[in-house]
């Protein structure tokens, strides 16, 4: 068996030309979605991922707004630019890269943003709200990988995902959207025993845990959905998954590559959560449990 490849690039562009019609309905009705986005110092990764962001909005017509700050910026002096982009109505959603220099309380931030704006999802009413089921803004890398099995048909309901990873980012609330979906969820980790246990009973196995190849061929079941999240930099300067890719793709049905898998799909579904805030505003959006999969 040689693993179907999912084409994060290629889902991706689906998913933003529904987001670009949804976007020109709103601008015809006066509202043009925006999306503010804050870099503090000048992490060049950083750099690159939000350039990106801003690029992802422009090409479906949104507004979107990059505030470069030093790195000296103090913690208040950064809970006045995120008061201001709460205040600012042209600002349907607000995201603060991460990470922020090491005197600047990360979890402080992303509490000052109104929950409203919270496109990332990282507030702590939109993780409890994703507990109950009501999330309006999933956080967006979890959010992408269930559009991708969406996208691939891939069947969730009374199937066996194991989770491999339980950061708040990704492996958490990926295990509450495959739970609401219908699966029975497993949250595995760097210290679960005999991890390969539970991986090789896995009919979806999503691997968040940021270990190089961790996850070989001999931990999955044949026929598995293998979904890579991990992004590790070897000592060459080549990217590679938590996913052996190539004894993995010889034992599963369908596999995310990397790049090219999950990466793409976290910028779109930061778009789409963004236009989700500014349909919620004009009141195109009766309930976010109704929207959680729009």
């Amino acid at each position: 068996m040689t693993a179907k490849i999912i084409d994060g690039r290629k889902i991706s562009e689906f998913y933003r030309a529904e987001y670009k019609l949804r976007v020109d309905r709103l601008i015809e009705l006066g509202l043009r979605p925006g999306l503010a986005v804050i870099i503090v110092g000048d992490d060049a990764a950083s750099q690159v991922y939000v350039r990106n962001k801003a690029k992802a909005c422009e090409s479906i017509g949104m507004h979107s707004e990059v505030h470069a700050l030093s790195a000296a910026t103090t913690q208040s002096e950064l809970l006045v630019w995120v008061d201001k982009l709460n205040l600012n109505p042209d600002i349907h959603g607000i995201l603060v890269q991460l990470p922020l220099p090491m005197h600047i309380d990360d979890r402080a931030i992303i509490e000052a943003i109104h929950p409203a704006k919270d496109v990332d999802g990282f507030h702590y009413a939109n993780m409890g709200a994703l507990v109950i089921d009501e999330s309006p803004f999933p956080p967006c890398t979890p959010y992408g990988v269930m559009k991708m099995l969406e996208y691939e048909g891939v069947g969730i309901e009374g199937k066996y995902a194991v989770v491999v990873g339980r950061s708040n980012i990704v492996g958490k609330p990926q295990a509450m959207l495959l739970l609401k979906a219908g699966a029975t969820v497993t949250v595995c980790h760097s210290k679960t025993k005999n991890l390969a246990g539970f991986t090789r009973d896995a009919d979806i196995l999503v691997a968040a845990v940021g270990r190089a190849n961790m996850i070989t061929g001999s931990m999955v079941k044949p026929g598995a959905v293998v979904i890579d999240v991990g992004i590790n930099r070897l000592p060459d300067g080549k990217l590679t998954g938590d996913v052996d890719f190539a004894s993995v793709s010889e034992v599963a049905s369908l596999i995310t590559p990397v790049p090219g898998g999950v990466g793409p799909m976290t910028i779109t579904m930061l778009l789409g959560n963004t236009l989700r805030a500014a349909e919620r505003l004009a009141g195109l959006v009766e309930t976010a449990s109704e929207t959680l999969f729009a």
